[in-house]
C-alpha cells in the first residue's frame, strides 16, 4: 500500500462578500496548507483570494494557476493538465489541497476543467466541492427580484459574442439570468429593448465586492453606459 493520497476540496468563495462563503468552505480554508487559485489576465484569480483571504490558516501556502483567457481549446487543456500536474504533486504526498472559486465551483468555473484533467492524471483521487453562492443570487437578493416564482422557469445565458442565444432566451419566456455580460452591455441592453422587457430588467454589477453597482433603472443605463464589468449580471423577466 501506498501513501494514502491527500484530497482536493474545491471551494466556491460565493460572489464577493467574505461573509457569504459557507461556513463548511471556511473551516475546510482554515485547516487547509495548500489553497490553489486561479490566476488570468482578467485578475478573477485574486478576487477569489481576496475575498477568502481572511479565512487562510497561518503558514499556509498560496499557489497560482495562470490560465489564459483564450478560445484556443489546444492551449487551454495543455495550460489545465500543467495545472493539474501542481495539485497532484500536492494531493500525492498526502496533504490536502484547496482551490479557490468565484461563486459556485460548477457553475462556469474553471475548477470543472481543473477536476477533469486532475481525474486523468490521477484516476483514484478524492475531489470534495463545497458550494458556494452564485453571483445571481445575491444579485436578486440586492435588486429584490425574485428568480423563479410558481412554475416559471429560469434560464441562465452567458452573453457571449454570439447574441442569438440571448434573443432566443428572452422570446423563450420566463427569468432570464444574463451573465458575463461585460463588454456587451450596450448590445445586450439593445436586445432587452427592443424584445420591450427594459423595465423588467435590473442590472448588478460586482455584488459584494468593492464597486457594487445595483441598477433598477435600465433605460439610464442604456443611454449612459456600453460596457460593464466582467462581473455583472443582468436578470430580466421575460414573460409567458
Amino acid at each position: 500500500m501506498g501513501m494514502k493520497s491527500g484530497i482536493l476540496y474545491g471551494i466556491g468563495v460565493g460572489p464577493g462578500d467574505p461573509e457569504l462563503m459557507t461556513l463548511k468552505g471556511a473551516r475546510v480554508l482554515e485547516r487547509c496548507k495548500h489553497v490553489f487559485v486561479p490566476k488570468a489576465k482578467s485578475d478573477n484569480g485574486s478576487i477569489a483570494l481576496g475575498i477568502a483571504g481572511r479565512y487562510l490558516g497561518p503558514g499556509c501556502l498560496v499557489h497560482e494557476l495562470v490560465f489564459p483567457m483564450s478560445g484556443d481549446t489546444g492551449e487551454l487543456s495543455l495550460h489545465w493538465s500543467e495545472a493539474a500536474r501542481s495539485v497532484a504533486e500536492v494531493v500525492k504526498t498526502g496533504e490536502d489541497a484547496c482551490f479557490l472559486t468565484l461563486g459556485d465551483p460548477f457553475l462556469y468555473s474553471t475548477y470543472i476543467y481543473l477536476v477533469r484533467a486532475l481525474r486523468e492524471q490521477l484516476p483514484g483521487v478524492e475531489a470534495i466541492t463545497i458550494p458556494g453562492i452564485t453571483a445571481f443570487s445575491a444579485a436578486a437578493a440586492l435588486a429584490e427580484f425574485p428568480v423563479g416564482e410558481g412554475r416559471g422557469r429560469v434560464v441562465i445565458v452567458p452573453a457571449s459574442d454570439d447574441l442569438d442565444a440571448v434573443r432566443q432566451a428572452l422570446a423563450a419566456g420566463g427569468t432570464v439570468i444574463l451573465m458575463k455580460v461585460g463588454k456587451r452591455l450596450g448590445a445586450v441592453l439593445e436586445i432587452i429593448e427592443k424584445a420591450g422587457l427594459l423595465d423588467r430588467a435590473v442590472y448588478v454589477s460586482k455584488a459584494g465586492l468593492d464597486g457594487q453597482e445595483v441598477e433598477t433603472d435600465l433605460r439610464k443605463l442604456l443611454r449612459e453606459r456600453t460596457e460593464a464589468d466582467y462581473l455583472s449580471i443582468v436578470l430580466v423577466h421575460a414573460g409567458g
